[in-house]
C-alpha cells in the first residue's frame, strides 16, 4: 500500500472519475493532446534523460517522453489505479520497455533523490492538497539544474468548456451556480501565475516562467455525442447530483449540455478551446 495524504483526490481518481478517464482515455487525450507538443518542446527531453511524469494518468505523455528519451528512462506517477492499469497496457502494446509506472501521492511518494533530469506534467499538478509539499518532493527528485515543465489550467474565462458548464447551470434554475462543482476540486488552483511563482520558488526552483498557451480540443462527433460523454464525467455527474431526487435529472442535464455545446459544433465535430499556462523552472 502506497503512502497517502491527498485522500480526497485518491478517492475520486480511484473511483468513478478514474474509471471514466481510463475507459475513455482516447477521448480525453483528444481533448488535451494539443498541449503535448508545446509541453515536450519546453521540457527539452534528451535521448539519455531520466524523466518523471507527474500525474501521468493513462500515460500518453509518458509514452511520448519515452520515445524522446530512447536511451534513458521514464517513470509515470499517479494516484489512480484504474488509469495506471490502462497506462501499463498501452505502453506494453507499443513495446516501450523504458517506462515504469508507480501508484503514489506526489506529496509524499519516496522518489530517488536527484534521480531525474526532467519532470513533466500535462494537467496533473493542479490537484495537490499541499502544492508546496508536492513540488518540494519533485524538486528533491530532480538533480541540481534539472528541468520542470508542466501545463496547468488558466483562468476559466479562457476555457470554452468551462463556459459550457456555466451555461448549463444557468439553464437549470434549480441548480445554484457553483464554480467548484463545475470543474472538480483544484482544477484552477494554479490559474494565477503569481501563485505558481511563489509555490515553485518556495519548493526550490529558480527561473520560473509562465507562458499562455491555448489549444482546441476534440470533444466528440457532434453535440449529442459530446453531451453524452461529458455527462459521465465528474462535472456532469455533479450537475445531476445537484438536481437532487428529480427523476429526470440526467436527461435535463443532457439536454442543457446539448444546447450549450451546439455553438461549438463544426463539420469535424465539437471543438472547444482550453486556455492554460505552460510553466518551466529549473531546480536550484
Amino acid at each position: 500500500m502506497y503512502e497517502l495524504v491527498n485522500t480526497a483526490q485518491s478517492q475520486a481518481w480511484n473511483g468513478d472519475e478514474g474509471r471514466h478517464w481510463s475507459d475513455h482515455h482516447d477521448r480525453w487525450n483528444a481533448v488535451n493532446e494539443g498541449f503535448d507538443e508545446p509541453l515536450l518542446t519546453a521540457a527539452g527531453i534528451g535521448p539519455g534523460d531520466r524523466v518523471l511524469d507527474v500525474g501521468c494518468g493513462t500515460g500518453q505523455t509518458t509514452r511520448l517522453a519515452a520515445r524522446a528519451a530512447a536511451r534513458g528512462s521514464v517513470r509515470g506517477l499517479d494516484l489512480s489505479g484504474p488509469m495506471l492499469g490502462r497506462a501499463r497496457l498501452l505502453a506494453a502494446r507499443e513495446g516501450l520497455g523504458n517506462i515504469g509506472f508507480e501508484q503514489g501521492d506526489a506529496q509524499v511518494h519516496p522518489l530517488p533523490e536527484a534521480g531525474f533530469d526532467v519532470a513533466v506534467s500535462r494537467f496533473g499538478v493542479m490537484f495537490f492538497a499541499d502544492p508546496a509539499a508536492a513540488f518540494g518532493n519533485i524538486a528533491r527528485a530532480l538533480r541540481p539544474g534539472g528541468r520542470l515543465a508542466f501545463v496547468c489550467m488558466a483562468d476559466p474565462a479562457r476555457c470554452e468548456w468551462a463556459q459550457v458548464y456555466g451555461a448549463v447551470s444557468a439553464a437549470l434554475p434549480s441548480v445554484p451556480p457553483a464554480a467548484g462543482d463545475l470543474t472538480g476540486p483544484g482544477m484552477f488552483s494554479l490559474a494565477d501565475p503569481v501563485v505558481v511563482r511563489e509555490v515553485l520558488g518556495q519548493a526550490g526552483f529558480d527561473d520560473v516562467r509562465t507562458e499562455a498557451v491555448d489549444a482546441l480540443g476534440d470533444f466528440g462527433r457532434d453535440a449529442d455525442d459530446a453531451a453524452e460523454h461529458l455527462l459521465g464525467s465528474g462535472p456532469g455527474r455533479h450537475l445531476v447530483e445537484r438536481l437532487g431526487a428529480a427523476s429526470d435529472g440526467a436527461e435535463r442535464v443532457r439536454a442543457a449540455l446539448r444546447a450549450a455545446l451546439a455553438p461549438y459544433e463544426q463539420a469535424a465535430g465539437v471543438r472547444m478551446r482550453t486556455g492554460a499556462w505552460l510553466v518551466t523552472a529549473v531546480r536550484r
